[in-house]
């Protein structure tokens, strides 16, 4: 087994939403260590300019190969994923990059009444990425988009009254959810910090609605090209399943939310790149 199995696998996102993609991948690959890079101190993605996340991709990316000679790197951002991944893969030519897009495919393929739902962050909605996928299918299923200002800060902020209001008015204006013809009967989260508003969601359009989230899917594509650069970790080390937390906000809100939503208490550390 070469010696970059041993290697962790970077992960960053724009704050909190990526600890749902760090939950499937560390389902899915149980043996692997992780290190996972908050950019809470340039939040929120969402309403940056691409040329801002190009930026501050690369920033974290080349941070985390010098500091931690990561051996693959998760984009755990729809927005930055869309904005930057294609500048990290030219950047980085030789290390596997794993992106996450809003599951629209198999959201066509779940889908009964042929009406989808997509919430996302404004920046993810309008880039060129999402709107090449998204034409690829328009004749697939009619597509109800709706841009989510705002909703993955108050979820990073924990603030229960400003989440369970901005869920409704998104929900509300998305039209009928339920199984009838007509109805939204599967609702793409186009933001990874969307799973972790799921019960508030739940309110505005019931319990028959299909949800599909990206970080299963990321998790295994991950899981194959570290097959395919055989990098896979096939024992289990001591230190398995260790995850090296960093902020570059406020460390005190990483560590409360890997706490609450991962089960993990663990030490941040503060970040400044």
């Amino acid at each position: 087994m070469p010696i970059e199995s041993m290697h962790p696998i970077g992960v960053f996102d724009s704050g909190l939403g990526g600890l749902s993609v760090l939950r499937a991948l560390r389902a899915e690959l149980p043996n692997e260590r992780f290190v996972y890079v908050a950019d809470s101190g340039h939040a929120p993605y969402g309403e940056r300019d691409d040329e801002y996340l190009i930026h501050r991709s690369g920033t974290i990316s080349r941070w985390l190969q010098h500091h931690h000679q990561i051996k693959a790197l998760v984009v755990a951002c729809n927005t930055a994923t869309a904005a930057a991944i294609h500048v990290l893969r030219a950047e980085h030519p030789a290390l596997p990059i794993i992106g996450i897009e809003p599951a629209l495919k198999p959201a066509v393929a779940k889908s009964k009444t042929g009406v989808i739902g997509v919430m996302a962050t404004p920046s993810t909605l309008k880039s060129e990425k999402f709107q090449r996928l998204l034409a690829s299918l328009q004749d697939q299923a009619r597509f109800v988009l709706q841009p989510c200002p705002g909703l993955a800060l108050a979820i990073e902020q924990f603030d229960a009254i400003k989440t369970g209001a901005a869920c409704a008015t998104f929900t509300r204006a998305m039209g009928t959810f339920g199984i009838q013809t007509g109805d939204i009967d599967t609702l793409v989260l186009g933001c990874t910090h969307y799973p972790f508003a799921e019960a508030s969601l739940r309110s505005g359009t019931g319990h028959e609605v299909h949800y599909l989230e990206g970080g299963a899917p990321v998790a295994r594509q991950t899981r194959r090209l570290l097959v395919k650069a055989n990098t896979l970790l096939t024992i289990e080390p001591s230190n398995s399943g260790r995850i090296d937390f960093h902020s570059t906000g406020d460390s005190r809100t990483l560590a409360l939310a890997a706490e609450r939503w991962l089960g993990i208490a663990d030490t941040v550390h503060d970040l400044e790149i």
